[in-house]
């Protein structure tokens, strides 16, 4: 927040490209500190620059090995490379069970690659919040690619992905994954699919099977390419930033200002919402409407009529709105 030593500090060092600020001010995004919305206002007119790439897939389709390969192949052509592993919580500490260092432990001394766990807690619209937020930071950083890499296959999923401009579904050539990515949708949001341990059997069955779902596909635009791939020998990598640079181009060509427009008009309902919702809870939990609270504890009011006294009474609400009870214990 504005005249805030320690947030005022940590951006001066994050202009200067020091990593240890950049994952401070990660930290105090994902957490929704109090400072957060300051730190992204700032933040924001430095982003824009960076290629978001999505990858999903089932458990299992060797999409670690596949980011590994193309952290290798993009680092080789001089872009850095910002990894975002979206991760099952654990149930005990609320971080993420896969850690950052077990992952890509090849990139973890280069300067020019930064790779980040963000646990789901539990969380679905919050945590495609979060991960708005943090991707947005790490473009601020510099990097010219980020990559968000999820664990499966659910809704979860595709509301992480929809931040994505480029998003790459991975699969096997066993059976049963060609339905599980039509009813998980993922079908409708893939611009690349891979195919990946394409020398095991039914390889050419699933990639004929994905062609035809493309193809069957209504309306006119980009048709997602479908890679065969052996992550584990190199297989099918360059074809698979070819078609990667293919798809920005194409979106560099068919901007659509008008869903741009609705976009930036959707985060600020949701920036607005979710800071509103913050406020609340920091100020009921400090002392805010404390008549209020008790009685809804002591089931003598329901918490509809509540909310509703809440926002009728102006006083009340400019309290919690200003965050005036955000500092007390």
């Amino acid at each position: 927040m504005a005249g805030n030593p320690r947030i005022d500090d940590l951006m001066a060092r994050f202009r200067e490209r020091d990593r240890t600020a950049l994952a401070r001010l990660i930290t105090i995004v994902e957490n929704r500190a109090p400072e957060a919305v300051a730190v992204m206002e700032q933040l924001y007119p430095m982003a824009g620059r960076a290629h978001v790439v999505g990858i999903t897939g089932p458990p299992g389709a060797g999409k670690s090995t596949l980011i590994n390969l193309m952290i290798a192949r993009l680092r080789a052509q001089g872009r850095s490379v910002a990894v975002l592993a979206i991760d099952p919580s654990s149930p005990f500490s609320g971080g993420a069970v896969l850690g950052d260092r077990v992952r890509m432990t090849a990139h973890y001394r280069d300067p020019g690659v930064y790779i980040r766990s963000i646990s789901t807690r539990g969380s679905h619209g919050g945590l495609s919040r979060a991960t708005r937020e943090v991707v947005r930071v790490l473009d601020a950083f510099g990097h010219d690619t980020i990559i968000i890499e999820t664990v499966g296959v659910g809704q979860t999923e595709l509301d992480v992905m929809d931040l994505a401009e480029t998003v790459i579904v991975v699969l096997v050539p066993e059976s049963g994954d060609s339905v599980q990515v039509m009813k998980a949708g993922l079908n409708e949001i893939a611009d690349l699919f891979v195919v990946n341990k394409a020398d095991r059997p039914g390889a050419d069955r699933m990639k004929a099977e994905l062609e035809m779902s493309v193809h069957l596909r209504a309306g006119p635009g980009w048709r997602a390419p479908v890679i065969l791939a052996q992550a584990n020998a190199g297989v099918g990598i360059d074809e698979l930033l070819a078609a990667i640079g293919k798809h920005r181009e194409y979106l560099e060509m068919h901007r659509d200002q008008r869903r741009l427009g609705e976009l930036r008009a959707n985060e600020l309902l949701e920036i607005l919402t979710a800071e509103i919702e913050d406020r609340a809870m920091r100020a009921l939990r400090n002392g805010a409407a404390p008549e209020l609270l008790n009685a809804v504890r002591a089931g003598e009011l329901n918490p509809y009529s509540a909310a509703r006294r809440i926002i009728e009474d102006r006083k009340t609400l400019e309290r919690l709105l200003s965050g005036e009870h955000r500092e007390r214990n």
